[in-house]
């Protein structure tokens, strides 16, 4: 006889006679994986856990279950083509579904925007909503929770997924579940009412909770019908309802930044769940890790003899227990043991495991004195292909460009700098002011400041320049756009 898990797999395929969508919520800027994420390119975007990144991880764990189409993903504006290239590497498909936020503005407000999207054509449908940088290791067991939420939203709950606790977490909100709901679920889990939502506890609270039993943590992950959620919002949040309606009904720029700059910074526990009767939870154990932290990671991922998680080009020796992440250059340790030494091309971490939760004290100190080390790294992507920055210093900058095959630039120009262009690989099409010229491996053309100019890829390979950039200001911003196909003008 099949297992729940094993049914679970064998019952459900995207063209299920169920109306069933996802939400994938991908619009964090975490800190706390400095110096690898940062702010344009946040923990999501990485490969933290495997090959793919995390984004890429989580969509392909909804794919048994819901067709790419109906996938729907929210992030901010400012990781739109990122975010995007990588669901299209995964699936062409769930390409087609996602939302850029102009400003960031909680849980809540993502939710309901794509909520209101759906709603309008499939008001029935049932929505799982998803966090898109968590791990889940057993997968069979996070499709049979789904299931169970989906009998609940049938009958108008709101579900959670409530993670079996294996220690008293401090970094959690903490469910408690009451009795057993009557709900059906066939071979599946548990159904409960939800009693309560406890905030993030103290250590010594978290035992007391852990000890007591019934208590899950709170893995922000929602299952529900959208007309539901779309009535609860109307009651509890109406201002947000008004604006995810409208969000739904227009897709100008200037309307989308005009709706969203007055909503409220509200997450989906604070502006729905806890001011809600008809919320259950389904308990599960699933290897769950929002991969939070440098410790997170360490937990979750397999050690070598010595105990230490090695990444990159790492020597080690009599050191035992660390965590050491080379994503540039090499990492030579002897004698050192229970450290997390992370190491890109211009920051290298080094801290005690035991005080990577206080990270975030130490990234504001660096914000304050080197803003663009939490910011950006050397090599930026692009939705065109990416830069890399290879020196710099005063009056210059040295960067290398890709583009990728059939890609461009924008048309601008530059106020405040000069460009020099050497073709290394590749074909370029340039336009130079009023001239459109091709140049090839060796060649090269100067750009003076204030002339308009396009960088293209009419080739088939991608196309690597060395840019050397001169004057007296040369940040990103000293960019006036007249003309791009990602939607990017001025």
């Amino acid at each position: 006889m099949n297992s729940p898990a094993n049914h679970a797999i064998n019952a459900v395929s995207p063209r299920s006679d169920l109306d069933r969508r996802a939400i994938v919520l991908a619009g964090g800027s975490g800190t706390r994986l400095w110096p690898l994420s940062r702010a344009t390119m946040p923990k999501q975007l990485l490969a933290l856990n495997g090959q793919e990144t995390l984004l890429q991880d989580t969509v392909r764990r909804l794919l048994p279950m819901v067709g790419s189409r109906d996938v729907t993903t929210v992030t901010h504006a400012d990781h739109r083509f990122e975010v995007t290239g990588q669901l299209y590497a995964v699936d062409p498909g769930l390409a087609d579904n996602v939302l850029a936020e102009p400003i960031g503005r909680n849980t809540l407000p993502a939710i309901a925007w794509a909520v209101a999207r759906i709603a309008k054509q499939h008001p029935s449908a049932i929505i799982g909503v998803f966090s898109s940088d968590h791990a889940v290791a057993d997968k069979p067991a996070f499709q049979c929770a789904w299931l169970a939420a989906e009998n609940a939203a049938r009958h108008g709950y709101i579900t959670l997924f409530g993670m079996e606790p294996t220690e008293p977490a401090t970094g959690f909100g903490y469910i408690k579940a009451g009795s057993e709901l009557d709900v059906p679920n066939g071979e599946f889990h548990s159904v409960r009412e939800v009693l309560q939502f406890v905030e993030k506890p103290d250590a010594a609270t978290a035992g007391k909770l852990l000890a007591q039993g019934n208590h899950y943590w709170n893995g922000g992950m929602f299952v529900f019908r959208a007309d539901t959620f779309m009535q609860m919002l109307s009651q509890l949040q109406p201002s947000i309802h008004e604006a995810a309606v409208a969000l739904s009904e227009s897709g100008a720029t200037l309307a989308l930044e005009e709706i969203y700059q007055p909503l409220p910074d509200l997450s989906m526990d604070y502006g729905i769940l806890e001011h809600s009767d008809n919320i259950a939870v389904v308990p599960v154990k699933m290897g769950w890790s929002d991969l939070g932290s440098w410790e997170a990671i360490y937990q979750q991922r397999d050690k070598d003899d010595a105990g230490n998680i090695v990444e990159g080009d790492v020597l080690a020796v009599k050191s035992n227990n660390n965590l050491f992440w080379a994503a540039s250059g090499t990492i030579a340790a002897l004698g050192v043991d229970n450290l997390a030494v992370v190491q890109t091309r211009d920051a290298t971490l080094v801290c005690a495991r035991d005080k990577v939760a206080d990270l975030k004290h130490l990234v504001a100190e660096v914000k304050a004195r080197h803003p663009h080390l939490t910011e950006t790294h050397l090599t930026v992507a692009r939705p065109w292909g990416s830069y890399t920055i290879l020196e710099e210093g005063l009056y210059y900058k040295i960067k290398r460009i890709v583009v990728k095959p059939g890609q461009k630039l924008s048309m601008q120009m530059h106020y405040h700098r000069s460009e020099h262009w050497v073709v290394i690989a590749g074909t370029a099409k340039i336009t130079n002011g009023d001239q459109e010229i091709f140049l090839e491996e060796n060649q090269s053309t100067y750009i003076p400041k204030t002339n308009r100019h396009r960088l293209e890829n009419p080739g088939k390979i991608p196309l690597q320049i060395i840019e050397i950039q001169t004057g007296a200001y040369l940040e990103e911003d000293d960019i006036v756009r007249f003309g791009d196909i990602y939607g990017r003008a001025n």
